[in-house]
């Protein structure tokens, strides 16, 4: 194998609540701490796990909340305090992946980045790997912003498009447009078009690149980082954060950034994807037993009984009769049972939990 280029670093998010997955990913614990697929490693953990071939261990950093610094250190132990960037408050991706690009830049001006969330599912990890090389080497000869496009297999509307235009070289494209979430008729489209990938919120750029273009059309944002020059990498810095990063505006790196600029470039990968954003998702992720249900580290017996999932916390058995396409998920304290095909009204339960009964069941 060869030598891990030393200028090469990965920024993963992880102060995400994954509200979709409630009631098993809470405020104290949300989904990327939890060991959803009962592999023995979290989705944080194989996150981390996954970039190691491509990048030095003691370039890896972590963004996250000042609440999961306890989880940070216990599932990532081979990591040092100083890779743990501690938001003070949540801004979305855009001021997260700022703060990370001007620290980086601070330490290696030469420095390339991939920033990835901590809660997606990657399979085909050899092809996801030899993607991320291309993508590195595209981004240190050429100024350019570099997304991954995901080939997509069905209209799904939970995820962004990215539409793509002329080859720049191959496998790499310019992009022509982004469209958030399209409803099912434009997903449909989109897919039959053949010229639209799933946005899948993975990024490579260089930390010069980044930065330049959060001056250009982010420039409110770029002020709170440019202010902290000669702070970063001291014990100021996180200081200077506490006062100056909750007034970030809060808003995605997609229409911060990618939206608008004219150096954006997607890579259109192969390997296999899934942002994991909701129960469904688990469930198709998962391996059935032979009526076609999911149980996830619990026991259970259901009687006709199909395209269940059952989740279930601590040594308890779910007995079921005649549920069809049902989530059963039970974390002690809250008992969650809703069809799959309402899931997304789980936002508006944890939003109505809230008001009902403040942050007891969050």
């Amino acid at each position: 194998m060869s030598e891990i280029n030393p200028h090469r670093y990965c920024v993963i998010m992880c102060g995400g609540v994954g509200s979709r997955f409630w009631p098993y990913s809470r405020e104290t614990r949300p989904k990327q701490f939890i060991d959803f697929l009962g592999t023995g490693r979290t989705l944080l953990q194989m996150s981390f796990d996954r970039v190691l071939p491509m990048v030095r261990k003691e370039n890896i950093l972590i963004v996250t909340n000042a609440k999961y610094a306890n989880l940070i250190r216990e599932q990532l132990p081979e990591i040092d305090e100083r890779q743990i960037l501690f938001e003070p408050a949540r801004r979305n991706t855009a001021p997260c992946i700022a703060w990370a690009a001007y620290h980086i830049h601070a330490i290696d001006p030469m420095a390339s980045m991939i920033v990835t969330p901590s809660d997606h599912l990657i399979t085909r990890e050899r092809e996801f790997e030899q993607s991320v090389l291309k993508g590195f080497e595209f981004v240190e000869k050429e100024d350019a912003l570099l997304t991954f496009g995901i080939k997509p297999t069905r209209p799904e509307t939970g995820y962004g498009y990215i539409q793509v235009g002329g080859e720049v070289e191959p496998g790499i494209n310019r992009v022509k447009t982004f469209t958030e979430k399209p409803d099912h008729e434009l997903a449909k489209v989109f897919v039959e078009s053949g010229e639209f990938f799933w946005n899948s919120g993975i990024f490579l750029w260089r930390s010069a690149s980044i930065i330049d273009s959060m001056r250009k059309l982010a420039p409110e944002i770029a002020q709170v980082f440019d202010n902290a020059m000669g702070v970063y990498n001291t014990p100021r810095e996180y200081e200077y954060m506490q006062q100056h990063f909750p007034g970030c505006v809060n808003t995605s790196i997609d229409y911060a950034i990618m939206e608008k600029s004219r150096k954006v470039c997607v890579e259109c990968v192969t390997f296999g994807w899934n942002d994991l954003g909701t129960w469904s998702a688990l469930f198709d992720n998962s391996p059935k037993n032979r009526d076609g249900n999911v149980t996830q580290l619990c026991s259970v017996m259901a009687y006709n009984s199909s395209g269940c999932i059952f989740a279930v916390n601590g040594d308890k058995l779910v007995v079921a009769d005649g549920l069809k396409d049902y989530i059963v998920a039970d974390a002690g304290d809250v008992l969650l049972i809703c069809p799959k095909a309402q899931e997304q009204n789980i936002k508006q339960m944890v939003g109505d939990a809230k008001m009902k009964f403040g942050d007891k069941y969050l």
